[in-house]
């Protein structure tokens, strides 16, 4: 237990608690203007049909001086306490509020410098403890050796002893951090080759959509295209007389010209995400680094890693590439519910970062076992009346007999090999210390937990489970869930009673007292 008594108030006393840096607001203006792109434009058309283009610069001053006045008012509201027991941050204009973080429900603090705040020196600290979607509490912007002294001090204040940092204290570092996984140039460019993408057409497609009405034509509308392409002299009758060699040579043209902007935006995406990528272990858990334009520095105790995931696809296995995930109250960002420890790493990387957080590698195959084949076949018959409607439909109104033919056998034979590819992958199991779960026949997972970390267990039977005599056992853990599905009855009662044998031999409040 903590002793509150020890715990030395480490920031001075200050009745109106701390405010964040003032070139904060610089940041914060800067990366709003995309927001006020909309204001500007709708009062810019405003003006127009006044007739009195004067107005425009002087409407365009208007929305930034009051965007800039508005955040100067919210960084003149908001402030931050540091106290004994939690960290409390107040905000709010007209309508106030204040939320208070005890220090032992905090589950992560992450420093992330984004490219303007990187060149101020600069940095936002995100509080989060686990308790929704999100980080719980954010400071933007502070400076950098502020945000490592409040880090510092927060982990203090978690274990309950004594340290003094002042505010101009060296960014804190700890002596017995040590590497254990980091991805240097080639690695990440490696990745980015597996990370294909084709989102840049999907983001320029939405501004188009969004932006169209500033444009003197439709973007869509196709026929106007052809009729831009006839006044350059390229007519749609001159293409079809071009003869098939070249047309072959155009449409292989195209094919890469799409498969090459896939690969280049893959790679720029994970450049961009994972540059310097660096985990550190130390004494209070993993140290995550990363990021070429955004850099960001996460911790994550130790203790609250929860379950592993180690992620591959068909193409990556072969070249013997996985990625590596802790499920854990924390959240990794608003794209990535999980902790990524290593997103590109060997099997014997992943296994040694997997042994830091107590989680061993899985003996072979020989303990997991295949779930019941009827239950993938029931899944199929339950589907068939949609695939003979859908075939109905198909004869009905489609016109080519081949096309037909050929979408016929597609309905047939894909829902079924997709089954039988989800069947083939599946495994489940247990040893003396952790569950497994294996499944996922394109994006290939093994998620591996901890008995002792299970908090809750159910059994589940559908209606059509239970006349086949199966069962779903559902795993509730700290950040996530394990499933197992398609059980005989009487495995999955065998499973939960060795599980919770396990549970239930653990004393957790000597656990917490030792934290």
């Amino acid at each position: 237990m903590r002793e509150t008594a020890d715990v030395i108030d480490d920031l001075p006393p200050s009745v109106e608690g701390y405010r964040l840096h003032i070139t904060g607001l610089i940041v914060s203006f800067v990366s709003g203007l995309p927001q006020l792109v909309f204001p500007m434009v709708a009062a810019i058309f405003g003006v127009r049909k006044a007739e009195n283009p004067v107005l425009i610069p002087i409407v365009i001053a208007a929305v930034l001086i009051l965007s800039l006045f508005f955040r100067w008012l919210a960084w003149l509201r908001f402030q931050y306490f540091v106290g004994e027991h939690d960290i409390r941050v107040e905000k709010g204009i007209l309508n106030r509020t204040a939320r208070s973080i005890p220090y032992e429900r905090i589950q992560d603090v992450s420093i992330e410098q984004k490219p303007l705040a990187r060149m101020m020196g600069l940095g936002e600290v995100k509080f989060e403890t686990g308790g929704g979607d999100g980080d719980d509490a954010m400071l933007s912007f502070v400076t950098l050796e502020e945000a490592n002294r409040l880090r510092a001090l927060i982990r203090s204040r978690k274990a309950g002893v004594a340290v003094f940092v002042t505010a101009d204290a060296p960014a804190h570092v700890e002596e017995d951090a040590h590497p254990i996984f980091a991805m240097d140039g080639r690695r990440v460019f490696v990745f980015g080759l597996y990370s294909f993408s084709l989102v840049i057409f999907a983001v320029l497609g939405g501004l188009a959509q969004q932006f169209d009405f500033l444009l003197p034509f439709d973007f869509w509308d196709f026929k106007h295209w052809i009729g831009l392409a006839e006044e350059r002299g390229v007519s749609v009758k001159q293409i079809n007389g071009v003869g098939l060699f070249a047309q072959l040579i155009l449409a292989f043209g195209a094919v890469g010209s799409l498969i090459f902007i896939g690969f280049a935006t893959g790679v720029v995406r994970t450049l961009l995400r994972e540059h310097g990528f660096r985990l550190t272990q130390t004494s209070k858990g993993f140290r995550r680094q990363r990021g070429l334009l955004t850099l960001t520095d996460v911790v994550m105790p130790t203790h609250r890693v929860q379950a592993a995931v180690v992620q591959t696809g068909p193409i990556r296995k072969r070249r013997g590439w996985h990625s590596l995930k802790f499920v854990s109250l924390a959240q990794d960002s608003k794209e990535e519910s999980n902790y990524v420890a290593a997103p590109f790493a060997t099997l014997s990387e992943v296994w040694r970062i997997a042994q830091a957080a107590t989680i061993a590698a899985p003996d072979g195959d020989e303990r997991l076992q295949r779930g019941a084949a009827k239950y993938w076949l029931t899944q199929l018959l339950v589907i068939v009346p949609l695939v003979l409607a859908g075939m109905a439909a198909l004869v009905v109104f489609a016109d080519a007999p081949v096309g037909r033919t050929l979408v016929l056998l597609l309905l047939l034979v894909l829902p079924g090999a997709l089954f039988w590819l989800d069947w083939r992958q599946y495994r489940f199991g247990l040893d003396d210390h952790q569950l497994y779960l294996k499944r996922g026949w394109w994006q290939q997972q093994l998620t591996i937990a901890p008995q002792v970390k299970v908090q809750s267990i159910e059994i589940a039977q559908g209606p059509l489970a239970r006349r086949q005599g199966l069962a779903s056992l559902k795993f509730g853990i700290a950040g996530g869930t394990l499933e197992m599905i398609a059980l005989p009855l009487a495995t999955a009662v065998a499973i939960r009673a060795a599980v919770m044998a396990k549970v239930a031999a653990v004393d957790y409040s000597a656990i917490n007292q030792s934290r």
